[in-house]
């Protein structure tokens, strides 16, 4: 019997009818010029050619699509508030998004723009949740939680479906993991449609405990983070996202915030791209291990680019 899972398959599949295509078929092309850099064949997945510069609209496509004009609101490093904001867009669905003070401002002014009402708290992603669940109950109206609320999974799993359907001859993907619902989206996938392909998931170190849950195969929760990777920088894994990443992941990898900043830089001069620290969790994991990867063909998902110009120069020295 399979392990158990909140996945269903054929969700899975007919999510693509319902997201608006501005988020489908996003662009998979091999990068030899950072290939060469990491020592391994690298194509990327590039989730950020988008309205929303990250994944999050996947899900947040399948969650505006359930709520028949109802009000909304979501906790937000970032990327999920711009994502719900955006598919609730002339649809008659107010949003609300909580969000740290200490957010990126780019990411708040973005939020904003697209109409939502934002509320900022002083503290972190998990003091922004415990606010966003009492907001739900005040006013009566829908929590959006990432990662906990199927269709923002089952939003990013249909990745999944577009690198299967290359008919891959990748070995490895890395993901980026904070909440989980982009390492379990495709992870699930991938293990159904090509479960030779090894699921590596990479977190910061300075923000592990999603994959110190994994590896202790129960909930471990942690006092604080210190990541400039504020888009997976949670303390309190969800027990139902953790069970579903243990039924996919094959690894879980720390990586320092030096390796983070020199994937950023790696993306910017042999890729073109500008991302944001999440989105350079993969390459940070070859550049730690690279015999890991020495001889495999790895597909590197580039979750997000929402980042702060400013910061960004300052870790980048100037780039």
């Amino acid at each position: 019997m399979p392990p158990e899972t909140r996945f269903d398959s054929a969700r899975i599949e007919a999510a693509r009818g319902v997201i608006d295509p501005v988020f489908l078929d996003t662009p998979l092309y091999p990068c030899d010029a950072l290939g060469r850099a990491l020592g391994c064949r690298v194509s990327v997945k590039l989730e950020t050619a988008n309205p929303v510069r990250s994944f999050k609209g996947r899900g947040t496509e399948l969650v505006v699509n359930g709520l028949a004009g109802r009000a909304a609101v979501c906790a937000s490093a970032g990327n999920l508030g711009q994502a719900l904001a955006w598919s609730a867009q002339g649809r008659d669905v107010a949003v609300t998004v909580v969000a740290s003070r200490s957010a990126p401002a780019a990411k708040l002014d973005r939020i904003r723009a697209l109409g939502a009402e934002l509320e900022l708290v002083d503290g972190d992603f998990d003091l922004a949740r415990e606010r966003a669940v009492a907001i739900a109950g005040e006013r009566g109206i829908r929590l959006v939680e990432d990662s906990l609320d199927i269709e923002t999974c089952e939003g990013a799993a249909t990745i999944g479906l577009e690198l299967t359907d290359t008919t891959p001859s990748f070995d490895t993907v890395l993901i980026a993991l904070g909440g989980g619902a982009l390492a379990t989206g495709v992870g699930h996938v991938l293990k159904e449609r090509a479960p030779a392909v090894d699921v590596l998931c990479v977190q910061p170190a300075g923000a592990p405990a999603m994959t110190l849950s994994w590896r202790a195969r129960r909930v471990v929760t942690t006092e604080s983070t210190s990541t400039i990777a504020d888009g997976v920088a949670g303390r309190l894994p969800l027990a139902e996202v953790l069970a579903d990443l243990l039924v996919v992941a094959d690894d879980a990898l720390l990586v320092r915030e030096e390796s983070i900043i020199a994937g950023m830089r790696l993306l910017l001069e042999h890729a073109g791209l500008v991302v944001e620290p999440s989105a350079a969790l993969g390459v940070a994991a070859i550049l730690e291990d690279p015999e890991r990867f020495a001889g495999r063909h790895v597909v590197v998902l580039v979750c997000g680019s929402n980042v702060d110009l400013p910061a960004y120069h300052r870790w980048l020295g100037n780039a």
